[in-house]
């Protein structure tokens, strides 16, 4: 099933097709017809003839009709609707004014640039949320679902969770599941914003609206299609752009207090100047009907909306997930970052760092043994060996009999010959410590460093035959993703469960300087509470599953969740490959969205006092105000929309 946005209005059946094409295009229209009637009276009104000076004055208000209904129904039902007044009004009243003192076609220019300012409005409006359109798009409507022998071509939203469906390459997976059958490379870019190509192979996730590359795979159905991942981005971002930010929140209170202010100040030039000034009362009522146009908060109140959907457009196409614009706009002042170590700052998983043997055995050698006994075993110790083995090409030989020792080691038969994997004291405490002597400390052209690693000896009938150490290793990307943010000047701290031994280990890897050790899920928020304090505006980055109370009660909280639900439902930021530079980018990306829209507010701002001064003086006609005003509005969405570059 294909993600929906929802409308209230249904097409009707008897509409022909054209009208639903013209509708996106009906304000340009409106605008074009508009200014072609505002030609159209220039011409007549030029002529010097009566009637062509009542002609000129139909087409005037032709341009009033054609140009201004929208906006004035708008206006109208606005007011009613949250009894406020709104910037459309003032338009019309402006309007209206002009054409009671004889401006007709300074009106008609004042409907028509507005009428041309909504519609571009809408146009960049709509420009950012076709992004989100266009992801909506990549999901497939029809799937090849396999039942037996038979292949039968069914509706997606037909699909049930253990369904098996064939996806041939270069075609779309249609929902979330596991590949039963075959490998291939998909393309996840949709999702993520990774441009590389993921390997997949049997078990492997893959998600709906991500492209299949390469080879021929069946994949057994997981999520039904309302629940896809794909279908939870949609709705997450659909989400935040109907979310105001603070910024937004205040424009908007700004709004109605500001129009009342205006039409109190139009008032005052219609009177005042009269008696202090000596203005005649044509003059007058004309300055206050430009004052109408120019006071106007248009540029003001599109400083914000423009920049905000931009901005999370943009981070959804990257893969950074915003769930709400006051999210967006409190990331860009964060201070400092609280990083959770283990599936954060680390994979998450054990992997074998050093092996070190007995003279009389080889590396290969002992490491067949070790995966051998290991392989029955769950620990994640055990995998991370066996794993180890395997990637080094090496068969696993077959123990007579095996036993876990809980909380100490394995222990197994080979050939008759007994071998003990485990803790120091479960192969030999004086044995290990004089092996390490022998074997480790002397032989290692560095001092051999056991600083966080955990080690797993290995003891045959001989004695000590190795010991292999395994350590949850550093994500590549972390130092480069730990540097940027320090260049950009913010702090970084990490909060862990684990011994410090560990902690620091990693940290030094990474570069982080404070480091909170032992530190369980109940502590981490007092931990931030403590961060609040000393440096504001503090994020939490966790893998959104363990970490829950410490991304809630961070002022951002950042979830390293691969797009796992846990991941989606608990932070404020989501990112969907797990890739830690994108933190820099988003950070970047809120700070740039809200030095737009200081600029947008400082330049409106300043343009109405240089337009207001310029009235007062008599030096500004209406049709110069109105270019003025609308001018600035259009500059200000443009400006927001540079985000989208």
């Amino acid at each position: 099933m294909k993600a929906e946005i929802r409308t209230l209005e249904q097409p009707l059946e008897w509409v022909p097709s054209w009208v639903g094409k013209i509708k996106p295009h009906l304000e340009w229209i409106a605008a074009a017809i508009s200014g072609l009637f505002i030609f159209i009276g220039w011409l007549l009104a030029g002529s010097g003839h009566d009637t062509a000076s009542a002609a000129s004055v139909a087409s005037y208000v032709a341009a009033y009709i054609i140009g201004g209904f929208a906006k004035a129904r708008e206006g109208i039902l606005d007011t009613i609707e949250h009894k406020k007044l709104n910037v459309e009004l003032l338009m019309i009243l402006a309007a209206i004014g002009s054409a009671m003192t004889g401006y007709w076609m300074e009106g008609a220019v004042l409907i028509f640039i507005f009428a041309l300012s909504g519609a571009l409005e809408t146009y960049t409006m709509n420009k950012s949320r076709r992004e989100i359109s266009a992801l909506m798009e990549l999901q497939p409507e029809e799937a090849l679902r396999v039942r037996g022998d038979e292949e039968e071509k069914v509706p997606v939203r037909l699909l049930r969770v253990g369904d098996i469906v064939l996806i041939k390459p270069g075609e779309r997976i249609p929902a979330d599941g596991k590949i039963v059958m075959g490998h291939t490379y998909v393309d996840e870019s949709a999702l993520t914003g990774e441009s590389f190509p993921v390997s997949k192979s049997l078990q492997a996730e893959v998600f709906a609206g991500t492209v299949n590359l390469r080879g021929t795979i069946r994949v057994e159905v997981t999520k039904p299609a309302s629940e896809t991942m794909f279908q939870k981005i949609i709705d997450l971002v659909q989400k935040a752009e109907s979310e105001q930010s603070p910024s937004q929140q205040f424009i908007e209170r700004f709004e109605g207090h500001y129009v009342i202010g205006v039409l109190i100040g139009a008032s005052l030039m219609l009177f005042i100047p009269q008696f202090a000034l000596g203005w005649s009362w044509s003059e007058s009522f004309y300055r206050a009907m430009v004052f109408l146009v120019i006071a106007s908060p248009c540029a003001i109140v599109a400083s914000v909306m423009p920049a905000v959907l931009s901005a999370i457009s943009v981070g959804a196409k990257r893969g950074i997930l915003f769930k709400g614009g006051v999210h967006l706009e409190t990331l860009g002042k964060v201070r400092a970052i609280a990083f959770d170590k283990t599936g954060t700052l680390t994979k998450g998983k054990p992997e074998v760092v050093d092996i070190i043997v007995r003279d009389d055995l080889s590396e290969e050698q002992l490491l067949q043994y070790a995966a051998s006994i290991e392989q029955y075993s769950n620990h994640p110790l055990a995998r991370a060996i066996v794993q180890y083995a395997e990637n080094k090409g090496l068969g696993k030989l077959a123990p007579e009999h095996m036993e876990d020792i809980d909380g100490f080691g394995v222990q197994g038969w080979i050939d008759g010959k007994l071998w003990k994997l485990g803790k120091m004291d479960f192969v030999g405490r004086w044995e290990a410590e004089q092996f390490l002597d022998k074997y480790a400390h002397a032989n290692h052209a560095q001092p051999f460093d056991m600083k966080g690693k955990t080690a797993v000896y290995v003891r045959d009938e001989q004695g000590i035959a190795g010991l292999i150490t395994l350590q949850d290793t550093l994500r590549e990307e972390a130092v480069i993703a730990l540097k940027e943010l320090k260049r950009a000047g913010i702090r970084t701290v990490m909060l862990t469960g684990d011994d410090r031994a560990s902690a620091e280990a990693i940290a030094e890897q990474c570069g982080i300087s404070d480091v909170v050790a032992n530190c369980l899920p109940d502590k981490k928020a007092d931990e931030l509470a403590r961060l609040k304090q000393r440096y504001g505006t503090v994020a939490m980055v966790g893998d959104g599953i363990n970490d829950a109370p410490a991304l809630a009660s961070a002022s951002i909280g950042i979830a390293m969740g691969g797009g796992t639900d846990a991941a989606l439902q608990t932070a404020d930021v989501v990112l969907m490959n797990n890739d830690l530079p994108r933190i820099t980018e988003a950070i970047r990306l809120s700070r740039r969205m809200n030095r737009i829209v200081k600029q947008n507010i400082a330049f409106s701002l300043a343009v109405i006092a240089l337009l207001m001064i310029s009235n007062f003086m008599q030096s500004l006609n209406l049709p110069m105000g109105v270019l003025g005003h609308e001018g600035s509005t259009l500059l200000v969405i443009l400006n927001g929309l540079r985000l989208l570059r």
